[in-house]
């Protein structure tokens, strides 16, 4: 059996691969995804990988070619953040979902299965376990609730134009795994949250809020149920959980570590609600209250139906689930996906050194080239600002997927940078790294044509030439480094590598520049939609 998994670089695609990778039954795995992930480290190695950005509707000829030949499509592209861009997560969610079933059906799939969510079901006020008949109206108040309800309309309305169609859509409760730890804290809790701190200590009274009760299923859990789903040929909807209930006391437990046994401090939802409204519309909080509104209100779902006709149990418990991801998000784990990166980012991915300290010495001049890595590593950081900042203000525009993955590797080569200073016994300077973090903020003050905030269609243009500059800069660093490769005592293969990572950067950044060029200087296109 031939599978394509849309969505297969996230916390769930993730797991599935992992699953689909162990099933006699598939023969082939096809990952979709608009960012790659590094093909050569499991488990995205096993798996054959195409580029899709399902927003646009103009993808679906190309989808279609690419899931030719494919017997099921297992759907789980889902954007969660940013919550300030409502017309961006509409795109992606809703269109998105559309895009796919059309270009399945356009390539001759009949079957697919499709990521729905707890958070389609209507309110409910008790602790009674519900089936799949439960009211789906979303909980009022949650964006995320509201697109989902919006999806399940879009799989109606697929499903009445192609009656032959096989179609499963899983509802599962809040989704866990170790790897997904440090993309759960940036999601929900912010990159400045010192999640860490549980390594060292778990709190012995834990907040929560009032009346709080949820359900979660392990991610292995859930890969395992939409495997089952494709593979059987299901249809319908599957309510997908472990049985406990992750109500506060069973949360301040898990959080405090199962120490004596924790005690939940419970803060009353109505004043709860506009201090995470409040801390979310100044940036504070990645969440916004809408999240709290679904902890409050989703009913309790009875998985019996999944359990009977999928033949799904899940190996994991809500509360084992949840204390995995603690232990994820305190130790800042991840994959060899963007959207699952560790907390660590100049620490993930990059190339290995020697295990032993290198000192320069013999006939290189050690401090001059000491000193050209310092001005190297003050370029990468304004670098790694610069294209940091580019990945969230271009988060909607086509070209973000480029930018994103630019940005990835700029930070994983500063972090190689910066250790391999340090195995030379020269401290990092913190002087130049500083002028230049500095530089390239001020450098943002320019003017550009727009009043302060907005954005100009030209800057684009200019970022993508400066980010140019800057990789073409490094590359003919990496190449002089690799001229002194045996004096540095790192094998001259890592820095070819190095260049060769550069040099695709660089054709990333000119179809950037490429596709601004055409657009910022003209009245009848848009730098920052897909137009014509």
């Amino acid at each position: 059996m031939r599978i394509a998994v849309i969505g297969a670089t996230g916390n769930v695609g993730t797991a599935v691969l992992r699953h689909l990778n162990d099933r006699p039954e598939v023969d082939s795995v096809l990952g979709i995804a608009r960012r790659l992930p590094d093909t050569d480290t499991a488990p995205y190695a096993q798996t054959r990988w195409h580029r899709a950005d399902i927003q646009y509707s103009e993808v679906i000829p190309d989808l279609a070619r690419a899931l030719s030949g494919v017997d099921a499509v297992i759907h789980l592209a889902w954007l969660i953040q940013p919550n300030t861009q409502r017309s961006l997560l509409r795109r992606v969610n809703v269109d998105g979902t559309r895009h796919v079933l059309q270009a399945a059906a356009r390539a001759g799939v009949r079957q697919a299965v499709v990521a729905s969510s707890v958070g389609v079901y209507s309110p409910a006020g008790d602790d009674t376990p519900h089936d799949e008949q439960w009211p789906t109206h979303g909980i009022p108040g949650s964006h995320y609730s509201e697109d989902k309800v919006a999806q399940e309309q879009v799989m109606d309305e697929f499903l009445r134009e192609h009656p032959g169609f096989s179609l499963a859509r899983l509802r599962p409760g809040l989704v866990f795994q170790r790897e997904a730890g440090s993309e759960i804290q940036r999601y929900f809790a912010g990159e400045l949250a010192p999640v860490q701190l549980l390594n060292l200590i778990r709190p012995p009274v834990v907040p929560v809020p009032a009346g709080i009760r949820v359900q979660a299923v392990h991610a292995d859990d859930l890969a395992a149920a939409y495997a089952q789903a494709a593979i059987l040929g299901a249809q319908g909807a599957f309510n997908i959980c472990a049985e406990d209930l992750l109500d506060g006391d069973a949360i301040a437990k898990i959080v405090s570590g199962g120490t004596s046994p924790g005690v939940k401090l419970p803060l009353p939802g109505a004043a709860l609600r506009p201090l995470i409204k409040a801390a979310h519309r100044a940036r504070i909080l990645p969440t916004d209250e809408g999240w709290l509104d679904m902890g409050l209100h989703v009913p309790v779902m009875d998985s019996s139906r999944a359990r009977n006709e999928l033949q799904w149990t899940p190996r994991y418990s809500g509360a084992q689930a949840l204390e995995e991801l603690l232990e994820g998000m305190a130790s800042g784990v991840g994959t060899a996906s963007v959207p699952l990166r560790p907390r660590d980012l100049d620490a993930s991915g990059r190339p290995e050194l020697p295990a032993a300290d290198h000192t320069l010495g013999g006939e290189v001049d050690a401090l001059l080239l000491r000193q050209y890595l310092a001005d190297h590593l003050a370029g990468a950081t304004a670098g790694t600002n610069r294209i940091g900042r580019m990945a969230g203000d271009y988060v909607d525009t086509p070209v973000f997927p480029e930018i994103s993955e630019v940005a990835e590797a700029v930070r994983r080569e500063r972090g190689f940078l910066i250790e391999l200073i340090r195995r030379q016994g020269f401290a990092t300077p913190p002087g130049s790294t500083t002028i230049a973090w500095l530089g390239e903020r001020v450098g943002r003050l320019k003017p550009n044509g727009r009043l302060p905030g907005g954005r100009s269609p030209s800057t684009l243009v200019v970022e993508a030439e400066m980010m140019i500059t800057g990789v073409t800069g490094k590359l003919h660093g990496w190449k002089v480094m690799k001229d002194h490769a045996e004096a540095l005592g790192v094998h001259a293969q890592v820095f070819q590598d190095l260049i060769e990572d550069a040099e695709r950067q660089r054709e990333q950044l000119q179809s950037v520049h490429a596709y601004a060029r055409r657009r910022a200087f003209r009245k009848d296109r848009s730098t920052f939609e897909k137009t014509r």
